[in-house]
């Protein structure tokens, strides 16, 4: 067993994953689903969501058409939410493009229509969310990220740059609303390399890391706040020499959680 506590509170309520017609969104969709949870999945292919939802245990996933990196339409989408299914207590920013191009080989709108979908769309879904979610000083947020930003490969330059402006976005977050709103729990986490359209043949099939995920998800502390987590462990700050040699005399050291 690991260190997650999964919140019967985020259980009963509805969540919402974006990205969700193939992929990891796919299978956080349907992992959440089996776990209970009444799931808004978003993405662009209606017929893929419509599949989705077949494949769901007890008619939970509920499919909601909707492309995130059009801005303007979607606080009208989360309304819809929120009226259809009920408050959104739990989101989970997914969706995200990889188009794969060479900086020279791409326009300039080319790039932002990437920066528009892995960072717009988090932006505005993040905010929809927490429209509501400060009503009631709860919720739980949960950024899927990368270490694409750290060193970037080649042809990557539009998701590196808007993943890693979204690693930026979660610590941002929890500055401006952390003090005031401490049990809406923002973090983010690292799947790792996976065995999906955007990763590679030979990684980590999407429902073995959507299982880590959504309790994850599920899981609201208020320690989690700015935390990341890498496959099924925490991920550790770095420490100063200074304190590691404190840690050292005192016979103690910081433990990585589990999930």
């Amino acid at each position: 067993m690991g260190d997650a506590v999964i919140s019967e509170r985020l259980l009963q309520g509805v969540a919402v994953v974006t990205g969700a017609t193939q992929g990891l969104g796919k299978a956080l969709a349907l992992e959440l689903a089996g776990l209970g949870v009444t799931v808004a999945a978003i993405g662009r292919d209606e017929a893929g969501l419509r599949r989705v939802t077949a494949e769901a245990a007890g008619e939970r996933v509920h499919p909601v058409v909707l492309d995130v990196g059009e801005i303007g339409a979607v606080p009208q989408a989360f309304a819809g939410i929120a009226r259809d299914l009920g408050p959104v207590t739990l989101l989970i920013n997914n969706a995200a493009v990889y188009p794969r191009r060479d900086f020279l080989e791409e326009d300039p709108p080319d790039f932002m229509a990437t920066v528009a979908i892995n960072l717009g769309g988090v932006v505005a879904c993040s905010h929809a969310a927490l429209m509501g979610m400060v009503q009631t000083g709860f919720g739980r947020i949960l950024n899927v990220s990368t270490f694409a930003d750290v060193l970037p490969v080649p042809a990557s330059a539009g998701y590196s740059v808007s993943k890693g402006a979204g690693r930026v976005l979660t610590r941002a977050l929890v500055a401006d609303i952390g003090d005031r709103f401490p049990d809406i729990v923002i973090s983010e986490w690292m799947p790792g390399i996976l065995a999906t359209r955007m990763g590679k043949p030979e990684g980590l099939p999407a429902l073995d890391a959507a299982a880590w995920g959504a309790r994850l998800a599920l899981w609201h502390d208020r320690s989690l706040n700015g935390r990341t987590f890498v496959l099924d462990r925490e991920l550790l700050e770095p420490r100063s020499l200074k304190r590691r040699m404190l840690d050292k005399l005192r016979r103690r050291s910081p433990v990585a959680r589990r999930l």
